[in-house]
């Protein structure tokens, strides 16, 4: 990191885009004193966001099989700020598992990560009683946690608005007919500015059963990609893993096949739940597919995230208001003009 010159730290701040990248962006700011405002081209409910289709996993030594450092780094300082600002956020760890078939599959991922313990059946039993006797070792990650996009969305809008920040939703709002420092967070929306993005689709599945019970996101290894189960309350759990280079909105039969299946190999009792959402989200990814944030005066741009929104977001937001109070530039994230 080095200094740099910057914008001026007294600036009223607009934020364009109320996901989880424009809403820690706005908690941030607000909170060091800035006159902030949100705008959200959707309403309250947040449904056109990628968000709301988001698993919430916060994961960074997991995301390191198949990320670059960058990405364990920022998340691992994301987790410090998910503990500071939302202290309610569960941090029970994630687990690990496959089947024999894979385990080839599974070492590689052992070696290729850090930050857990290897648990044997029992241990692994006695971790999630429901998958008791389903498979014969484990990885624990016992740093990691999850949160719920839908309902922690209105909980840091809430966090906004109690810091003094506004949140203006249905608002069309322009970068250019904005004053002070405009904080872009609009996601593929951003392609007219930038137009290296595109859309990565996840899927997603959200069933429901009485039959199994967990307390943490659970990664079965498969040999396209690993699913996850990530439990919801309530009985709910999300079912989770594309990452398909298309930017249809739809859930295709294949895949929600393979979701469901792997769900079953999880464990038997989830071919009995009863499936309660299908949807997709279209991630914003770079070529590189790491995140950006690219400075052009008092115009910023935070994108790229792809399918590390939630556990990214608030060491970003971090380090946009570092540059706007200090001129502090991170030469691995931020491009300036």
């Amino acid at each position: 990191m080095y200094q740099s010159s910057k914008p001026g730290g007294d600036s009223p701040v607009s934020i364009i885009g109320a996901g989880i990248a424009g809403a820690w962006q706005a908690l941030l700011f607000a909170q060091a004193g800035h006159a902030v405002t949100l705008h959200e081209r959707s309403d309250a409910a947040m449904t056109e966001s990628t968000s709301h289709w988001a698993g919430g996993m916060l994961a960074p030594w997991c995301e390191a099989e198949t990320s670059e450092p960058v990405i364990t780094r920022l998340g691992v300082r994301s987790l410090a700020l998910w503990r500071e600002q939302l202290p309610q956020t569960p941090f029970n760890g994630s687990l690990v598992v496959a089947h024999a078939r894979d385990r080839a599959d599974f070492e590689r991922f052992a070696k290729l990560t850090s930050g857990h313990r290897r648990l044997d059946a029992r241990a692994l039993g006695d971790l999630e009683p429901s998958l008791e006797g389903r498979f014969r070792d484990g990885l624990f990650y016992a740093g990691e946690g999850h949160v719920e996009p839908r309902l922690v969305l209105p909980q840091l809008h809430a966090r906004i608005a109690a810091a003094g920040g506004r949140i203006e939703f249905n608002s069309g709002a322009d970068a250019g007919d904005l004053d002070g420092i405009v904080i872009d967070c609009r996601g593929l929306a951003a392609r007219d500015t930038q137009p290296e993005l595109r859309g990565v689709k996840g899927e997603m599945i959200i069933v429901e059963t009485s039959e199994v019970e967990l307390l943490r996101p659970v990664r079965l290894i498969h040999p396209r990609w690993p699913l996850y189960v990530i439990p919801r309350g309530d009985g709910r759990f999300m079912l989770g893993a594309t990452s398909i280079e298309a930017e249809d909105s739809g859930v295709s039969v294949r895949s929600a096949l393979e979701l469901l299946g792997a769900a079953y190999a999880v464990h038997p009792a989830f071919a009995e739940a009863r499936i309660v959402e299908f949807g997709s989200g279209l991630r914003p990814a770079f070529p590189d597919n790491l995140p950006r944030i690219a400075i052009d005066n008092d115009r910023i741009a935070v994108n790229g995230l792809y399918r590390h929104g939630f556990l990214l977001a608030p060491a970003l937001a971090e380090l946009t208001l570092g540059y706007v109070a200090r001129g502090v530039i991170d030469n691995e994230v931020m491009q300036c003009a």
